[in-house]
């Protein structure tokens, strides 16, 4: 009987702490998602000065440089060519405007491919699953990873305009080493300002967006040339907020 009553007591010391230790979890998950939350409220008014992924490549930088910088200058919607915006939403989101967060259409075609290939050849991030990424997350690939990005994906779409994200995002993008956002990349690659940007130059950093440190100050290679081709052939039906 003692011995029942012992073991007894050494389960119920286990449930407790199961539990107790599931609620602390609980917790801690919901106290994240209400700071990434408040920090959605926060940019939708305020332009961030920098970003999670813009200090992770910071850091990465000074590792090889101590004294390495940014190239990183905000400027506002209306002062972005419209060619950019349009050039970007072609080349990365063209259901920007028609979804809400997600396109699965995209999803469903990338996951197919991804498996007759054997090895992830392609993705179908949005815009806004890309803004979640660069805003709050580290680069890291892993599930958790992906779940907090849809989490904030979804809590972004409801409570930013599509002209916000689309703001947000031209703002943040990475465009080169260490160059983030449509001034600084359109001064970096081409000596220009963001608002002066011509089709052919938009199509060209929205081709490099998926590997912008691969090509240096408006390097066109016969993959670039090809997908400028097909993003300017693409901007004239892209719909931008």
């Amino acid at each position: 009987m003692a011995a029942r009553r012992g073991l007894w007591g050494v389960l119920v010391a286990l449930w407790k702490g199961f539990c107790y230790t599931l609620g602390a979890l609980v917790l801690a998950s919901i106290a994240a998602q209400l700071w990434f939350f408040g920090n959605i409220l926060y940019v939708a008014r305020v332009n961030p000065a920098s970003t999670a992924f813009m200090e992770s490549r910071l850091d990465a930088l000074r590792a090889k440089n101590p004294r390495a910088s940014l190239r990183y200058q905000w400027v506002s919607y209306e002062r972005v060519s419209p060619h950019l915006k349009r050039a970007v939403v072609a080349a990365e989101d063209a259901k920007f405007l028609d979804h809400e967060g997600f396109d699965w259409e995209a999803i469903q075609k990338a996951m197919t491919k991804n498996e007759q290939r054997g090895r992830v050849v392609a993705g179908a991030s949005t815009i806004s699953q890309q803004l979640a990424k660069n805003l709050f997350l580290s680069g890291e690939r892993t599930w958790l990873r992906k779940g907090q990005e849809a989490i904030i994906t979804w809590m972004m779409e409801r409570t930013l305009s599509k002209r916000r994200i689309l703001e947000l995002y031209l703002n943040v993008a990475e465009w080169g080493e260490g160059v983030f956002g449509a001034e600084a990349a359109a001064r970096y690659h081409f000596g220009a300002s963001a608002s002066t940007l011509g089709p052919e130059q938009s199509a060209y950093l929205a081709a490099v967006l998926p590997s912008p440190r691969r090509y240096d100050r408006a390097r066109v290679t016969p993959y670039i040339a090809g997908r400028v081709d097909t993003i300017l052939s693409r901007m004239g039906s892209a719909q931008i907020p």
